[in-house]
Parts: structure tokens; sequence; C-alpha cells
């Protein structure tokens, strides 16, 4: 389903109609030029690829440079395929913008979430730790056992243990519209969107 690419400004909290406090994520969505249309006859699948956030054409690789020109566009700094359904139509050089969405609408936001570097098995799984007393020695926040004996004297995968946390690609479904501001192509979504301010989140209904 279409969709588009936008970046995360920021939290705020705005007031409904009964005055309650309702916290909202300011997204910029668009606007998104359609840079080239995939088809079934030539792709082997239907799809718009669109980009977000213009740029000089020094600040783009090669590659993509001849892509962009071959399609005659303007450079961007982001590219984004969306699978088209049925009913959906869209060419090459539409640019589509906050409009697509309705106010009141549940939308799905995939970002990067934040990264938090190395942590324990408390702060990344949520273990709850050993005793403060009672001869617990040098271990209050340790994993406890991870692995057997001399059968079969290995630990298994997926044993959750101290690591890299955050950085990974998170979606998360079903965040409400509350506003729509077309002049600034702004978009008020209900809750929490994953990643830092200023970081790039993708949009589908």
């Amino acid at each position: 389903m279409v969709g588009l690419i936008g970046k995360k400004i920021g939290m705020t909290q705005i007031f409904d109609e009964n005055g309650k406090v309702v916290p909202v994520t300011l997204v910029q969505a668009g606007p998104c030029p359609v840079i080239q249309k995939k088809t079934d006859e030539k792709e082997g699948y239907t799809a718009i690829q669109i980009g977000f956030e213009e740029v000089k054409e020094k600040k783009v690789a090669k590659p993509q440079q001849g892509h962009f020109k071959k399609h005659n566009s303007k450079f961007y700094r982001h590219l984004r395929e969306f699978r088209l359904f049925r009913g959906e139509e869209f060419n090459q050089g539409d640019v589509l913008d906050v409009n697509i969405f309705k106010t009141n609408e549940f939308i799905k936001v995939i970002g990067t979430s934040k990264g938090k570097g190395f942590q324990g098995v408390m702060k990344r799984h949520g273990f709850s730790g050993f005793e403060q007393t009672h001869g617990v020695h040098e271990s209050f926040r340790g994993p406890g056992s991870v692995g057997q004996c001399a059968q079969p004297s290995r630990i298994f995968k997926g044993v959750k243990m101290a690591g890299h946390m955050g950085n990974e690609r998170v979606t998360v479904k079903n965040l409400k519209i509350i506003k729509i501001d077309t002049e600034k192509n702004l978009l008020m979504v209900k809750g929490a969107i994953p990643g830092h301010n200023n970081s790039i989140v993708y949009l589908t209904k």
C-alpha cells in the first residue's frame, strides 16, 4: 500500500475537544515525488519509487545520479519503494504529500530505534537480578546460569545475554493521526514513534 517517507521532528502534546491532553509525535511527511513506476510487464510487480529531501547532485553517489537522470528527476537523499494495490494509480512525476492520509485514520510507522550500546540482561531483557543479601556475592545484576555441563557442553543459540541493544528496525501499528497540517506537511500522530529526532520513518496506511 502506498505511503510516505517522513522525518520525525519530536514529541509534544495537544488538547482534544474534551480538554484532555493527547501526547503526539510530529512527523514531516513528504512531499515525495514519484521517481520511477515499476510494472508487472517489466519488473514483475507493481510499485512506485518515491524520493524525499532534495539535495545537490554532488551529494548523491554516481550510480544514483544516473538513476535520477534516466528518469528526468531531481536528486534526493532518500528513496523508498511502495507496492501498489488494486485501485491505486500513480505515475512518474506525481507528488505525494500528507493529503493521502485523513484525520483519525490509523497508520503503520517503520523506523530505526535509538541505539543504546552494550547493555546488561536487566536492561536488555528485563531480568530481575539477584537478592541484595543472603550471601549473594558480586553478581547482583548477572544473568545466572546460561549453559549445560557435560551434555551437551555448549550454550544453545538464542539464550538471552548481555549485548548490543537498540538500533534495530521497529514497526509500530495502529497509530492514530490526530491532526494534519497541509501547509507545512506535518502529521500529528498519537503516541511514540521509534527513533531519535530528525530520523527517517516510513508511513503507510
